[in-house]
């Protein structure tokens, strides 16, 4: 597995990740990746094919590097990816000489929270959160949710 930049060519192959909704907001934060504003990888198989993505947004919070957007493959859970994206996102923060990374997790996703845990992310607050989302019958519902904010020094 490779870890680089994800690309607009990439969308087509990352209906995986969520809806059409979700990738037309990946594809407009891979435009302010190229303003240099975030960092959007992808973890790709040998033939190329994004498995894991997720981004790293530098503008989020003073001071850090926010990681968010992270998904894997379903078949692919729990088989290193979303460790090695993480990995590869922090290296990203402490290229822009940053020391410290956030992310959110959802309250009722405890195996996310379990491997940030594990790579070293602690707790320090909560927050609401939401966004639009499709339902099946292509009708967008708002999907609100409470997170736990975690970081950890690099």
């Amino acid at each position: 597995m490779k870890v680089r930049d994800l690309l607009p060519r990439d969308l087509a192959d990352c209906g995986w990740s969520g809806s059409a909704t979700h990738l037309s907001h990946v594809e407009h934060e891979l435009a302010r990746a190229a303003a240099g504003e975030v960092d959007y990888l992808a973890v790709c198989t040998p033939a190329d094919v994004p498995v894991a993505i997720g981004g790293v947004d530098y503008q989020a919070s003073e001071g850090a590097g926010t990681l968010w957007q992270l998904a894997v493959l379903p078949a692919l859970q729990s088989c290193g990816l979303g460790t090695l994206l993480v990995r590869a996102a922090e290296q990203r923060i402490r290229a822009r000489g940053l020391r410290r990374a956030e992310l959110a997790v959802e309250e009722d996703n405890p195996r996310a929270r379990a491997l940030y845990e594990r790579l070293g992310y602690a707790a320090y607050g909560r927050e609401p959160d939401a966004w639009d989302e499709e339902g099946p019958d292509g009708e967008l519902r708002r999907h609100e949710t409470m997170c736990t904010l975690m970081g950890r020094h690099l």
